[in-house]
């Protein structure tokens, strides 16, 4: 028959009860607990895993499992001090009864409360007496000072490094599916990979669970424990916000600049238009005679058109405008319409001298 050691991980169906009354606190058996009145529908029923030695149940229980052999059932007596602990008179407090009903809270012996310290700290006690306005509530736990007696059997001893990871997975989080975890084993080092069930576990109860079974891992033997994912990367912040205001900035900044340069290629687009438009008008068929007073109003021409140019530079040197190459525009018609003026003239002179000549 196989013995239990401290570090074994084994199976274990108990039974707890208080030695003084024979009431029953705790048991792996679904029958049992029903029949005590104390099942929980929520609870998991069956054989427990447990690593001797690991603390997975009350010590002085844990402490008695070393040596039990597998398939046989013993009967385990844990003293006050190993269990529950004795009975502290100092977790014996008085209350007045105002405090109570202030809260609408009508206490009554054996009633079960709760009160949180000014540390944050919740206490769970139960009410002994109510009598002349003041309420004695009891904190020490219910079964504190009492000796405990456990009926247990050791069903499994598990030999098997990668169920022994499973079973501990189980105790931990025993509502995962052990079947979807990637197990891999070393002699020193075990990997975990949680992967497939990342949409099947809330982040949270992961988190808990590694802490929790990296502690058990150690306590088996192993020195390099590693999961996927890790605690570090399930706490991690989501980043897809911050890449998307990232994606925002690089798309908008070539805009900007692009926006920044729109007017200066309209200014280059306008100038050769007007350049165009303007040519021909300097283009003035003008008569083949040549007089002074033609050559006099050339010289005109050539002061104002110097003069033009002049206040062109001048204007130049300022914030081109559009308004600008308007006004320049407005005054080559101008002169040109000038010249076509004094060209007709001159014609007409010299029709009249020719009719003169004729009439004499």
């Amino acid at each position: 028959m196989m013995k239990v050691q401290k570090g074994d991980v084994i199976r274990l169906h108990y039974t707890g009860k208080v030695k003084e009354t024979g009431e029953i606190f705790d048991t792996t058996h679904e029958d049992v607990a029903k029949a005590a009145g104390i099942y929980n529908e929520k609870g998991i029923y069956g054989p427990v895993p447990i690593a001797v030695g690991a603390g997975h149940v009350l010590n002085g229980l844990d402490e008695q499992l070393e040596g039990l052999e597998v398939g046989e059932k013993y009967e385990i007596i844990v003293p006050p001090e190993k269990g529950f602990g004795k009975r502290d008179p100092k977790l014996i407090k008085t209350f007045t009864l105002g405090q109570f009903r202030r809260q609408g809270i009508y206490p009554f012996p054996g009633m079960p409360i709760e009160i949180e310290t000014e540390s944050g700290r919740k206490l769970k006690g139960r009410v002994l007496t109510v009598s002349g306005g003041r309420v004695r509530v009891d904190f020490n736990h219910p079964y504190a000072g009492k000796h405990l007696v456990y009926e247990v059997e050791v069903i499994e001893k598990i030999e098997d490094p990668i169920e022994k990871v499973k079973a501990l997975i189980e105790l931990r989080m025993p509502n995962v599916d052990k079947e979807k975890v990637i197990i891999e084993v070393g002699e020193k080092d075990v990997t975990v990979d949680f992967g497939q069930l990342l949409d099947e576990i809330d982040k949270n109860t992961l988190v808990l669970g590694e802490i929790l079974l990296e502690s058990d891992l150690k306590f088996i033997g192993y020195e390099e424990i590693t999961f996927k994912p890790s605690v570090e990367e399930l706490l991690k912040p989501p980043e897809e916000k911050a890449e998307v205001v990232e994606l925002e900035e690089e798309v908008s900044e070539p805009l900007v600049e692009k926006a920044e340069e729109t007017p200066e290629a309209e200014k280059k687009a306008e100038e050769p238009a007007e350049e165009t438009e303007e040519a021909p008008e300097e283009k003035t068929e003008e008569p083949e005679e040549v007089s002074e007073e033609k050559e006099e109003t050339k010289e005109k021409a050539g002061e104002e058109a110097k003069a033009e140019e002049a206040k062109e530079e001048t204007e130049e040197k300022k914030p081109k405008k559009k308004t600008t190459r308007r006004s320049t525009k407005g005054r080559k018609t101008r002169r040109t319409t000038t010249r076509k003026t004094t060209s007709k003239k001159k014609t007409k002179a010299a029709e009249e001298k020719k009719e003169g000549a004729k009439e004499e």
